[in-house]
């Protein structure tokens, strides 16, 4: 779908890496550049197997990696050269280095208008605190993700995974299709793609902002429950499993009340009235918590499933990679790497009638690339290249 365009991936870490991932997996030649000593960071982080980093394999699958010292002015002259035949540019590098380097968006439009750059920061490229480092972390407190997650009277909750890294990639990636249509079939220049860690997890709280602007309202953490729906909560099952419960629709939280043998509340406008039943949430909890608590998770889900109740298992990741639904949409695929071997990973998410993504290869070792895409590209000969390590450029 997308083979023709040309992906510089010249971002570390997670965010602004994985609008590179996501546009590889659909056909992009995605070159990833990486620091010529130790490279991308996320070679380090997380799980190791053998010395060689998990996340990585994944994150990196489908791309090409060279090196280049981005901090040497040989570097930057060859950044330039290769924005020359990309069409797109992925940084998270603070805007003022950029600056420094020659990297900058109007620097890299002098080379080729018709780039499109991309630059995920912590803070975006404009304002007071544009110039300071960001991690998704930050993002996830400063988003109010963190105030809001948790156990009532407890703390503030980060999230064991990259949350706002993850939202922001995808906000980002959908914005560089834009960007490509715009230019490809309008005609317009390249652009750049401004995005940062704090708001596109913000947007995903807009009701906490809809009730504080209209009803200054300031919600506190309450646990797994919701203000604008009842049930919904995580219940614990006979054998020590749990499940969870959305009662989002009026039609669905009137058939957990049938589910669990008190069709009584149906005959009360204080449990089938929305609104009212919001004020009895307690209430509610209650009653299927304490049904629940005597069904296994096998028997509380045969019950709910078929009275079409919405709840489901929460699931580990031995639950998730065994699940029949998601085996049978192969949600999960294993590819051969030369390193480790036969290893599992996510597949591409979207699912196209006319094509589909491809995981084709795992994370590359460091400069694997090198002779390859600057032959390709640069017309640079094995002794160039030779020549560029010897001097620590590549």
């Amino acid at each position: 779908m997308l083979d023709g365009i040309r992906v510089l991936d010249l971002a570390t870490l997670a965010a602004a890496p994985l609008v590179a991932t996501y546009l590889g997996e659909f056909g992009a030649d995605v070159i990833k550049v990486e620091e010529p000593r130790h490279g991308d960071p996320i070679r380090a982080w997380g799980n190791q197997r053998d010395g060689v980093g998990l996340m990585w394999k994944s994150m990196s699958r489908n791309k090409r990696s060279v090196t280049l010292d981005l901090r040497c002015a040989e570097g930057q002259q060859l950044a330039r050269r290769l924005v020359r035949y990309a069409d797109v540019a992925i940084f998270n590098t603070r805007p003022q280095t950029l600056r420094k380097w020659g990297l900058d968006y109007d620097s890299l439009r002098a080379v080729n208008d018709r780039i499109v750059v991309v630059q995920i920061t912590g803070y975006g490229l404009t304002g007071p605190k544009s110039e300071r480092p960001g991690f998704g972390t930050l993002g996830e407190a400063m988003s109010g993700f963190a105030h809001l997650t948790g156990q009532a009277g407890g703390p503030p909750t980060l999230p064991p995974f990259m949350l706002a890294d993850g939202v922001a990639s995808l906000n980002a990636t959908y914005a560089v299709m834009m960007a490509l249509y715009h230019r490809d079939v309008h005609g317009g220049p390249g652009q750049l793609i401004d995005v940062n860690l704090i708001d596109p997890l913000a947007r995903l709280m807009e009701q906490t902002l809809l009730g504080y602007d209209q009803l200054g309202l300031v919600p506190e953490r309450a646990g797994n429950r919701w203000d604008i729906s009842a049930p919904r909560n995580t219940y614990r099952t006979a054998d020590g499993r749990w499940l969870a419960m959305s009662g989002s629709s009026p039609a669905l939280a009137l058939r957990v009340f049938r589910a669990i043998g008190r069709a009584d509340l149906l005959e009360d406008a204080d449990f089938t009235d929305p609104q009212r039943r919001l004020a009895k949430a307690g209430e509610v909890d209650t009653a299927v918590a304490e049904w629940v608590a005597k069904k296994t998770l096998s028997e509380a889900m045969a019950v709910f499933e078929a009275e079409e109740v919405a709840a489901a298992p929460i699931y580990d990741v031995s639950d998730l990679v065994a699940d029949e639904q998601l085996v049978h949409r192969r949600v999960f695929v294993r590819v051969d790497d030369h390193q480790l071997g036969p290893m599992m990973v996510q597949a591409p998410v979207p699912r196209f009638s006319s094509a589909s993504g491809t995981v084709g290869r795992l994370g590359p070792s460091l400069g694997e690339h090198n002779t390859e895409v600057y032959g390709e590209l640069l017309g640079l000969t094995a002794n160039d290249i030779d020549a560029l390590s010897a001097r620590g450029v590549l």
